[in-house]
Formats: structure tokens, C-alpha cells, sequence
């Protein structure tokens, strides 16, 4: 198994009326010449977690730290209009607390990091490394 020291956040940039999957992003990340789905989890909006990459393999989500860490993506991020916004249902945000909370039992001394931190894009819409600055 790989290092992993950082938990990288991530929005799927979708507007709330627009369905997104696994297999979705999986499909855009190979149009974008990726060999699969870059995040290792995708957060629905009724809160069930889905697995994307396996984890043992490293990710495809975050230039220069995809060797160690872990990108969990949310769907969501984009309002009605198609601006910038932190979407996350109740659901949602549930689920990514309980699946950090997992994944920094099983990774101490990891930190959680929004994709904002690492790149010009305002993704995951939100500020992470604030909201979750206790875990």
C-alpha cells in the first residue's frame, strides 16, 4: 500500500437538476485521457459513498499529490446558474465527515485539503481545510 498523508476534497462541478455517477466521471475522465475515474470516492447526494480508483492505486485528482493521498469528490458544486457553490446536502456532508473521520483513523497524521489549496479553481466550493481543521 502507498503513503497517505493528504485527503483531497473535490466538487464534480454539477448543477443540481444534473445526475452524475461514478461511471459519468469515470467516462470524462477518460475523455480526458485519464486510464479511469481519478477520485477514490464519489459522495451522492443522498449521502451514499460510492468507490471510484482503488485506493491502493494512486489517484488521478490533484497534480503533484496524487502519490499520496486520497480524492473524494462530491456531487455537486455548481448552483442553478452555474456558479461556484457549496452545495452539499445534509446527506452529503454526513457521509464525507464519517468517511474522513474513517479514512484519518486509518491514515494518522493525514490532513484534509479542498483542491482549491493545490489549484486556481475554486473547487470543492467550500473552504476544507477550515471546516475540518479538527478531525
Amino acid at each position: 500500500m502507498r503513503r497517505i498523508d493528504e485527503l483531497i476534497i473535490h466538487c464534480s462541478a454539477t448543477r443540481p437538476d444534473q445526475e452524475c455517477t461514478v461511471s459519468d466521471i469515470d467516462r470524462w475522465h477518460r475523455e480526458r485521457g485519464f486510464s479511469g475515474i481519478g477520485y477514490h470516492y464519489v459522495i451522492y447526494r443522498d449521502g451514499t459513498v460510492v468507490s471510484g480508483r482503488p485506493l491502493c492505486r494512486q489517484g488521478a485528482h490533484c497534480t503533484g499529490h496524487n502519490a499520496n493521498s486520497v480524492g473524494i469528490c462530491y456531487v455537486g458544486g455548481l448552483d442553478s446558474r452555474g456558479r461556484a457553490a457549496d452545495t452539499r446536502t445534509p446527506a452529503q456532508k454526513a457521509a464525507l465527515l464519517k468517511l474522513l473521520r474513517r479514512l484519518k483513523s486509518e491514515y494518522p497524521g493525514s490532513t484534509v485539503h479542498g483542491h482549491s489549496e493545490f489549484a486556481a479553481k475554486e473547487c470543492p466550493c467550500f473552504d476544507a481545510a477550515y471546516e475540518y481543521r479538527r478531525l
